[in-house]
Formats: C-alpha cells, sequence, structure tokens
C-alpha cells in the first residue's frame, strides 16, 4: 500500500515541525510549504496529496487564497489551522471548500484523531462500497456522485452530507446530530454551516436537490 502523503502549509516552522513528527510516527509522508503560493505550486505537482493541513495567516498568499486555487483543480480535504475562531471567517470558509478548522493553540492528539477521522472516511477500501437511490449514486471507496449518469463535484463534506441523508432516508436528522455525524467531533460554531453546505449541495444536485426536505425546528431528511 503506497504511504499516505500530507502537505502541511505553515510560515511557522515550530509548527509544520510539530505537526510533522506526529505524522511521521505514522508513517505518513509530509510535504511543506511556508506561504500559500508555494503550497498551491507543491499541490499542482504532487497530485497525490490525500489531505492539505492550511495555515490561514501566511504571506505572499493567505490560506483561503491558496484553496480557492486548489479548488479549481482538486476536491482534496483541506483543514485550516486558524489562530482565531470567528464565525464569519468559518462560514467564509466553509463556502470556499474548507472542510474542518482547528483553533491554536491546539491538542496535537485533537489534530491526529480528527485527521484520522478524515484519512479513515476517503481511504480505499477492499471493494466498492455503492450507495444508490434513483438517479443518485454514491461510491464511497473511490469518493464520486453521480447524478443521471453525470459525475458531480462535491467537496469532502458535502460527500459526507449527502451520503448521511441518504443512508437515513425518510429519517429527520437534526442539526446537532448531522454536525456530530459529519463533522466527527463536537462542532461549537455556528449550526449555519449545515445551512450553507445544503444549499451548495441542492443546487449542485439540480432536480434532486428537491429530495433534501427541511424539517422546520429540526433539521434536514432526504426523501
Amino acid at each position: 500500500m503506497d504511504r499516505i502523503r500530507i502537505l502541511v502549509a505553515d510560515d511557522e516552522e515550530r509548527m509544520r515541525k510539530l505537526i510533522r513528527d506526529f505524522l511521521k510516527v505514522r508513517d505518513i509522508e509530509v510535504l511543506e510549504a511556508e506561504n500559500g503560493e508555494e503550497a498551491v505550486d507543491i499541490f499542482l505537482n504532487n497530485k497525490d496529496i490525500s489531505l492539505i493541513i492550511m495555515d490561514v495567516m501566511m504571506p505572499k498568499m493567505d490560506g483561503f487564497r491558496a484553496v480557492k486555487e486548489i479548488r479549481m483543480y482538486s476536491n482534496v480535504p483541506v483543514m485550516m489551522l486558524t489562530a482565531k475562531s470567528e464565525e464569519k471567517d468559518e462560514l467564509m470558509g466553509f463556502n470556499i471548500g474548507v472542510d474542518e478548522y482547528i483553533t491554536k493553540p491546539f491538542s496535537p492528539k485533537i489534530l491526529m484523531a480528527r485527521i484520522d477521522a478524515i484519512l479513515r472516511r476517503t481511504g480505499g477500501g477492499d471493494g466498492e462500497d455503492i450507495l444508490k437511490d434513483e438517479e443518485i449514486e454514491i461510491n464511497k471507496t473511490a469518493h464520486t456522485v453521480t447524478v443521471g449518469g453525470r459525475e458531480v463535484d462535491l467537496s469532502f463534506k458535502e460527500f459526507e452530507l449527502l451520503a448521511f441523508l441518504m443512508e437515513n432516508k425518510g429519517v429527520a436528522l437534526s442539526r446537532e446530530k448531522i454536525l456530530n455525524h459529519v463533522w466527527n467531533y463536537d462542532y461549537f460554531g455556528d449550526a449555519r454551516t449545515i445551512d450553507t453546505h445544503v444549499k451548495k449541495l441542492r443546487s449542485k444536485i439540480g432536480e434532486n436537490g428537491n429530495r433534501i426536505k427541511t424539517i422546520w425546528g429540526v433539521g434536514y431528511k432526504f426523501d
């Protein structure tokens, strides 16, 4: 099995070393960038990267701009490191395709738990895991979605959200339950991040977006 490769982009060498040391214990290959421009260049030259850990504030190009550039080519999972936890910044990040946020200073154990959760969800299996309902087909092994035979580009969180809704077809899911499952940890930000992802997901899957029903005062249901 090929080694997992993760790109760590942070202008602080100390922070890169901290993350690198923990990842190398897991036999994970680490690529490093000290600014956003370098991160984009490294990613475009190494298409087999499984995850990007990206600082927000960096010289030459900040983390948000770097993610926008990368999202033009790939839906690789992105975890953002931020020195502050502000709702508007997180919502902006989710809108451009950021999958996870972790605020500095953080516990290395918590960081590794979130990394492991992402890698488990995006890692390959022994066979194809297919979830199909009418026109929508999800290949959980290949991490692809087709609607009416047409492949649809979804971000990591959009993919996980759609899969969770389909797996619980007909069940009214609270926002809290969706956050705990899709984000895989206790999310302390505003639950509106779910509404943002649902809105984008509905748009991407076209007419089938109407199958994601809003349950007022509760959350959402897939019919």
